[in-house]
């Protein structure tokens, strides 16, 4: 499976300067979720030009910034692990069980890469497909235009299930649209099940992952204060369901490998580099603490997972800048990266179960707020130095890793993600085991 795939490419036909100008006011800023609202797109595209387009669908003489998707920010600052969630789940149950009983949705046939200012006979389909669920505003006409209608319905949808919100129909978004509608409805049931133990946390500050969002929520007085994306778990080697505190924060921390890691990567990288350690300033200790050169090691047997491997502090760390212990079973803990391009991956499961965090020194920042001597600045230049630090967190902060693959943060914006694990019992909703 490769987890780099992109659902869609950015259209050339939309100038996306423009874009985002109107859009650049949208949101959270310490928040990183995609958002689109109507608003943003009437700024977008000038009014002027959309209305003398001769590419205009079924549109009334009253459209306006409202008329463009009928949507509501999917952006929030309330957490999944809040009552507030738990409620708006059961009116999206109430919604979707409406849905079924009406017969659904169709199924979006083909898979034509539309996009804004395209004509196709798939669009009506579309749009009957985007009124059913909310995505796009009742009376809007079945006009075979991919309007600015249908570009915010889209963006909105894709929003809502956490793709990139282009407004491009790729592979992914196909396969999102058909999901059927009694099968999303079970998913809402079983999240609300999963939900219901959680969402009354009684602490002030605390850190939630979700696993098949592959995303952290930092909550402070319940409000989310930082949200983070982050790579979580291979299908093979998943991320473990789990409560715990943070209690340490290392600034240019050592990396031990694992077992498994020595076993599944490390050995058969040495069998084809056997400078692969000195490269990457691995270093090899036995039982008393003695070095041991690679060269004295036979790479074709697994006589070195008896060896522990320890790489030196730096940039090409495995850890990069952070490692953020918290004392579990399962020996996984969250973590910087030197490969940033991971987090821009559609499908962000391509750790070893460890969790890599974006912007993780903001989280550090947070953490450690109340441990006195370790402001922003003091992080900064720690980092900077290279020298290896571990803090112990003066309040130790609560910590939850969960697997919530759908839920909804308010009225009529439920949302849902892949389940890469394959725990809600429909193989439909494993889109990315499929890519």
């Amino acid at each position: 499976m490769k987890h780099n795939v992109k659902d869609s490419k950015t259209p050339k036909a939309l100038d996306r300067r423009l874009f985002l100008r109107g859009a650049a006011g949208l949101g959270l800023a310490a928040l990183s979720v995609p958002a689109v609202s109507s608003a943003a797109l009437a700024q977008a595209v000038g009014l002027n030009d959309v209305l003398s387009s001769g590419r205009r669908g079924n549109w009334s003489d009253t459209f306006d910034a409202r008329g463009t998707g009928g949507a509501k920010a999917i952006a929030t600052n309330q957490p999944i692990m809040s009552p507030q969630t738990l409620n708006y789940i059961s009116e999206a149950i109430n919604q979707y069980n409406n849905i079924v009983a009406n017969g659904g949705w169709p199924v979006v046939p083909g898979n034509e890469r539309l996009r804004l200012g395209m004509k196709s006979q798939v669009v009506p389909i579309l749009r009957q497909r985007l009124m059913i669920s909310g995505d796009l505003p009742q009376g809007i006409g079945a006009s075979n235009s991919f309007d600015t209608y249908v570009d915010a319905a889209v963006k909105r949808f894709q929003a809502r299930h956490g793709l990139p919100a282009d407004g491009v129909m790729g592979d992914v978004t196909y396969k999102a649209l058909n999901v059927s509608a009694d099968v999303r409805l079970g998913q809402l049931n079983t999240n609300l099940q999963r939900l219901g133990s959680l969402a009354n946390v009684d602490q002030t500050r605390f850190v939630m992952v979700n696993i098949p969002a592959a995303q952290i929520e930092a909550i402070e007085n319940g409000r989310v204060v930082q949200r983070h994306t982050a790579v979580v778990g291979k299908i093979d080697r998943q991320t473990p369901i789990l409560t715990s505190k943070i209690h340490e924060v290392i600034l240019n921390p050592y990396w031990t490998a694992p077992k498994s890691i020595i076993r599944k990567d490390i050995i058969p990288l040495m069998r084809k580099d056997p400078q692969y350690l000195t490269k990457n300033k691995i270093r090899l200790y036995d039982g008393q603490g003695q070095e041991v050169p690679p060269e004295t090691v036979d790479w074709n047997t697994e006589d070195a997972v008896k060896l522990m491997f320890r790489q030196d502090p730096g940039k090409i760390n495995a850890m990069a800048s952070t490692k953020i212990n918290f004392h579990n079973s399962h020996a996984v803990y969250m973590h910087d990266t030197p490969q940033k391009g991971t987090f821009n991956n559609l499908m962000r499961f391509d750790s070893s179960g460890c969790i890599r965090v974006q912007n993780i020194r903001d989280l550090d920042v947070w953490l450690l707020k109340n441990t006195g001597g370790w402001d922003r600045q003091t992080i900064e230049d720690t980092i900077k130095s290279g020298q290896n630090n571990p803090i112990q967190v003066a309040d130790p902060v609560a910590l939850y890793f969960v697997y919530i693959s759908a839920w909804s943060t308010g009225d009529g914006i439920p949302q849902f993600r892949d389940d890469i694990y394959k725990m809600d019992g429909a193989s439909e909703l494993a889109i990315g085991t499929a890519i």
